[in-house]
């Protein structure tokens, strides 16, 4: 009876794992169930940024706001309503961009293969792709994400690092999320593309101008930002001044001339580490281009949902 009884604990054991090896993500997931699935999204994303470069920085910004909530679920896609205030209705989401492309991507793969591709792993090819566009920095996404059911307007403040944060708080918030100092100053490299709005860095201009600021590069600041009061008029600006529209290493140039919009920047310089990591990925584009792909690829597995958990939505801004 009692080796009876092991055998049973080792079969459910046994069950255990394969279950769990079932559901982990794999590249070439949809090889079989929807093989066109990742150039029907790449095509998507390359039409949308060559009409628009600032869209590749919003969907690689768009997939870390996913999954730094609930995980890689496609928790922040959900649009709004007057009783469900989602993830998008958050003040640290209202920026966000990227949301048509992959309704776009959605509907085109829809079409292709109804029901087989999540939301979530759009948003993953898209960051991959926009990547690829814009800094040719490629990487194999692992896929068989499931999207979420839940999208709250509450998680973002109490989950995602924010433009004023210190040091000490960003190492806090991507630890929590499984990444350690050198995933958080290697995806903070992403600020090399994209905008950032006045209210994002007026904190660093009035009443008095953060003596971290370049003084040149905080004059020119004060001709975009004429007034700490951002309520009626909020400008952006590019978040690299060097090259605005390329995935690169200059970010990590800005940091260490004191040319950057954020204070959550500027502390990469507060600690002898952080500081050495800049430094270095100042210098070595490729380098930093090969790390940046293995931190993308470890974020996108943050929490996600497989297997039989979640749901395959029909249409990404609305749970089925």
């Amino acid at each position: 009876m009692k080796n009876q009884k092991v055998c049973v604990a080792l079969f459910i054991v046994f069950l255990s794992m394969v279950a769990a090896s079932m559901a982990q993500l794999q590249v070439g997931f949809y090889s079989t169930t929807c093989p066109t699935a990742e150039s029907i999204v790449s095509t998507a994303v390359n039409a949308a940024i060559s009409a628009n470069a600032g869209i590749g920085a919003g969907l690689i910004r768009l997939h870390f706001h996913d999954c730094f909530v609930r995980g890689c679920d496609g928790s922040v896609l959900i649009a709004p309503t007057s009783s469900n205030p989602t993830e998008r209705s958050s003040p640290i989401n209202l920026s966000l961009r990227g949301f048509d492309v992959i309704d776009e991507a959605k509907a085109q793969v829809e079409a292709a293969c109804p029901g087989v591709v999540s939301c979530a792993d759009i948003v993953a090819f898209a960051a991959r792709d926009s990547a690829a566009n814009l800094g040719g920095i490629s990487y194999s996404v692992p896929s068989g994400r499931r999207d979420g059911l839940i999208s709250s307007e509450s998680d973002p403040l109490q989950n995602l690092p924010q433009f004023n944060f210190t040091l000490a708080q960003l190492q806090s918030t991507f630890s929590a999320k499984g990444l350690d100092l050198n995933d958080m100053v290697v995806l903070s490299g992403a600020h090399s593309v994209g905008i950032a709005h006045c209210s994002s860095f007026t904190n660093r201009l009035y009443p008095t101008v953060d003596p971290t600021l370049n003084p040149s590069f905080a004059t020119g600041l004060l001709g975009v930002c004429p007034s700490s009061d951002t309520t009626t008029s909020n400008p952006t600006t590019n978040l690299d001044y060097q090259t605005p529209n390329t995935l690169d290493n200059k970010y990590y140039q800005d940091v260490l001339t004191k040319r950057v919009l954020l204070t959550s920047d500027e502390d990469l310089t507060d600690s002898v580490t952080t500081l050495a990591l800049v430094t270095t990925y100042a210098v070595l584009n490729s380098a930093w281009g090969d790390l940046f792909a293995l931190s993308m690829q470890k974020m996108g597995k943050i929490g996600v949902l497989t297997g039989t958990d979640g749901n395959i939505r029909t249409v990404c801004s609305a749970f089925n």
